[in-house]
C-alpha cells in the first residue's frame, strides 16, 4: 500500500481511516476538501482543485481522503494502488454525519480555510444530511462499476461495510505492517 484512495459517504468515517494508515503506513495523508474548500465555504475551481491535487500527490506515496470523483475523471484511480471503501449503511452514515457537525459547530472547530460548521448545516441545501442521502445510492454505483472497470484491474479494492470490519481490517492491516517494520 504505497497509493491509497479512502472513499465513501460523507460521515462514514475516511479521514480517520486515512490518518489511521497513513501513520501505520507513514504515508502522506491528503484530505481533498481542505484541498476544495476555501474561506467562507467558497469552491475551488477545477482547474484550482486540481492543481492543488497534482502537487499534493506529486510524489510516489500518499493516502488520500474523500470523493470528488467527479472533478478528478478518474486520475487518482491510475495512479492507486489500494482503494479503501467504507461503505457502512445509511443510518450509521447519518448519524455519525449530524454527531460530526453537532459537535465541531458547537466547539467552533475551525475546518478547511478557517470554516467553521453550524448547526444550520445539518439541512441546508447541499450540506451534509441532505448531499449523505443523495450521495450514498451514488457512490454505491459508482464505486461498484470502478471495481468492475477493467481499467482499475492495478487496483486492490477493499469494501467496508460495517465499524466492525472496519475495525478489523484496520487492525489486520496495522498488525501487517508492524510485522513488515
Amino acid at each position: 500500500m504505497q497509493r491509497v484512495l479512502v472513499v465513501g459517504t460523507s460521515g462514514c468515517g475516511k479521514t480517520t481511516v486515512a490518518e489511521e494508515i497513513a501513520r501505520h503506513f507513514r504515508l502522506p495523508h491528503i484530505e481533498l476538501d481542505e484541498l476544495f474548500w476555501k474561506p467562507g465555504w467558497g469552491r475551488s475551481t477545477d482547474d484550482e482543485f486540481c492543481a492543488k491535487l497534482e502537487r499534493a500527490t506529486a510524489g510516489d506515496r500518499w493516502v488520500v481522503d474523500g470523493n470528488y470523483f467527479y472533478k478528478l475523471g478518474g486520475e487518482l484511480w491510475r495512479r492507486a494502488d489500494t482503494v479503501v471503501w467504507l461503505d457502512l449503511p445509511l443510518p450509521k452514515i447519518l448519524w455519525r454525519a449530524a454527531k460530526r457537525t453537532v459537535t465541531q459547530a458547537l466547539t467552533r472547530k475551525r475546518l478547511w480555510s478557517g470554516n467553521r460548521e453550524r448547526l444550520s448545516h445539518l439541512w441546508r441545501r447541499g450540506f451534509i444530511m441532505r448531499w449523505a442521502m443523495q450521495s450514498h445510492p451514488e457512490n454505491r454505483v459508482r464505486y461498484e462499476k470502478a471495481i468492475n472497470d477493467p481499467r482499475n484491474t492495478h487496483i486492490t479494492f477493499v469494501r467496508l461495510r460495517s465499524s466492525q470490519e472496519v475495525r478489523d481490517w484496520l487492525a489486520g492491516v496495522t498488525a501487517t505492517s508492524r510485522e513488515a517494520s
